[in-house]
């Protein structure tokens, strides 16, 4: 298996994964990005759900928006805690704002997020 590939057991993929992190997950937030978080006692990996609405684009916007935050994901896993699971929401303002300034909102948020925990 290559070293960053992204297979399901690193993705929240159920709506009740969800629920749980909208009900009991703890929040940090940006000017681009929300973070729910929450600890994870099943699995043995950091695993990432997104959550981009229709409101920020079409298909071709809103995938484009996952893939970088995927990518992002893949290559800065290992720095992130294990056991937990990460919801990464997208606002709106995001389409506003270039390739190179979304990353940056993402790497400040998940600079945030390792130094809480």
């Amino acid at each position: 298996m290559k070293l960053f590939a992204f297979p399901k057991k690193y993705r929240l993929r159920k709506r009740i994964e969800f629920e749980h992190l909208k009900i009991d997950g703890l929040r940090l937030q940006n000017n681009l990005y929300i973070i729910k978080y929450a600890y994870n006692s099943k699995g043995e990996a950091a695993r990432l759900g997104i959550t981009v609405t229709k409101k920020i684009g079409n298909a071709v916007v809103r995938n484009r928006i996952k893939r970088l935050i995927r990518e992002f994901f893949r290559k800065n896993r290992h720095k992130l805690t294990q056991n937990y699971d990460f919801n990464v929401i997208v606002k709106h303002r995001i389409r506003y704002h270039s390739r190179a300034e979304r990353l940056d909102a993402l790497r400040m948020i998940f600079d945030m997020l390792i130094s809480v925990k």
